[in-house]
């Protein structure tokens, strides 16, 4: 009876004493789920606590709104060949005589205007045919009006005009793109994939690129990859216009017991809660409660009202969603629930795992004491 007592007793302060270590704030990763459930608006707290499930997801799943608006969209592709202020031209002349031609020397019948730069208000000089508009012109109505200007000066005069390079209708490529710099729009490259592919493409993952339009006042951008899916996208270009290619800024944090705990950049357009965790090095084999996986974000009101079936919320609302990876369709919701910018996924320790924390915490105290006693001895 005795001997009965004493194990009981004993059992009743190794309790106590787990417990009391426990209470002493040993080392974890974060909260416990009960500690994050204590912060629930049902328990005086000012965090709303959902379960994911088909509906949430539906309800919570946002994806940036990236797109051009109708201005972009409606422009015409400009064509490649009219002039414009800025311009570089080059004009060929042949002259019908021989001895004494009007621009050549003697015996020379072909004189070359190379680089005639079309200034600000659209001119370019001609010699013997004067100031001449070139803005607006295609080169072949260009030719024209040439012509007809030396041909009271010289016998049947034969005018070749190329347009050299476009600078007055160029385009600014910058960000991630292969080759940055100002490139013309040309036959070639009037769209804006086809200047892209010019400019040596992007120089990030593809993934997540984004492409920045940017037209005076005014911006739109795209995936890089729905640009290539959707041809309405594939703007005509205007000069004047910044194209700008920039990684996706777009960030989770992970803690926990996670492979990883960290700021998480994302590393495509959308990203599950599955995914995330993945990236991450998965849930910790040897701390991790699959029942605790938690994505803690602020929500807007008009999405938290629906999650919740309210109307009355206004503001942005603290919101706990909770995956349980263990239930027969954990796994497909953690596929399916996407994760958002700023959103932070954090894993519990399994609940052993503090006890056996404690354990080792009273047991290594325990084999301390006794080694302290017996040098004592």
């Amino acid at each position: 009876m005795r001997i009965f007592t004493s194990r009981a007793a004993k059992a009743v302060c190794l309790v106590a004493l787990v417990a009391a270590t426990a209470s002493c704030g040993l080392p974890r990763s974060g909260p416990t789920k009960r500690e994050i459930f204590q912060g629930s608006v049902l328990k005086k707290g000012d965090a709303f606590i959902v379960t994911v499930n088909s509906r949430v997801t539906r309800v919570t799943s946002v994806t940036p709104a990236f797109g051009f608006s109708s201005g972009f969209q409606t422009a015409g592709v400009i064509g490649s060949d009219v002039i414009a202020p800025g311009d570089r031209l080059g004009l060929t002349i042949f002259e019908n005589v021989k001895d004494d031609p009007l621009l050549g020397n003697t015996g020379q019948r072909v004189s070359q205007l190379q680089e005639v730069q079309v200034d600000g208000q659209g001119y370019i000089f001609v010699p013997y045919a004067g100031k001449v508009k070139a803005s607006g012109q295609t080169p072949d109505s260009l030719r024209q009006i040439v012509t007809r200007k030396l041909d009271t000066q010289t016998p049947d005069p034969q005018v070749q005009v190329q347009r050299v390079a476009g600078d007055g209708s160029t385009v600014t490529m910058s960000g991630s793109v292969g080759a940055q710099g100002v490139f013309p729009i040309e036959r070639g490259t009037r769209t804006l994939s086809a200047m892209l592919a010019k400019a040596g493409g992007v120089s990030i993952e593809p993934d997540i690129a984004i492409v920045r339009v940017t037209r005076g006042n005014k911006s739109g951008k795209v995936w890089l990859r729905d640009l290539y899916a959707n041809p309405s996208l594939d703007i005509a270009l205007r000069p004047g216009d910044i194209v700008t290619v920039e990684p996706d800024n777009r960030a989770f944090v992970a803690l926990g017991a996670t492979g990883q705990q960290s700021r998480v950049p994302f590393k495509n357009q959308n990203l599950s809660a599955l995914e995330a965790l993945a990236i991450v090095g998965g849930l910790n084999t040897a701390t991790a409660d699959p029942t605790g996986v938690f994505v803690l974000r602020n929500e807007p009101a008009e999405i938290a009202n629906a999650v919740l079936g309210r109307k009355d919320l206004t503001g942005d609302q603290r919101m706990v969603y909770v995956l349980d990876l263990t239930q027969p369709t954990g796994l497909f919701e953690a596929r399916d629930f996407l994760v958002r910018d700023g959103d932070t996924v954090y894993v519990t320790e399994a609940p052993y795992v503090q006890w056996q924390k404690t354990l080792s915490a009273i047991t290594g105290a325990t084999g301390t004491a006794s080694s302290l006693a017996n040098a004592g001895g």
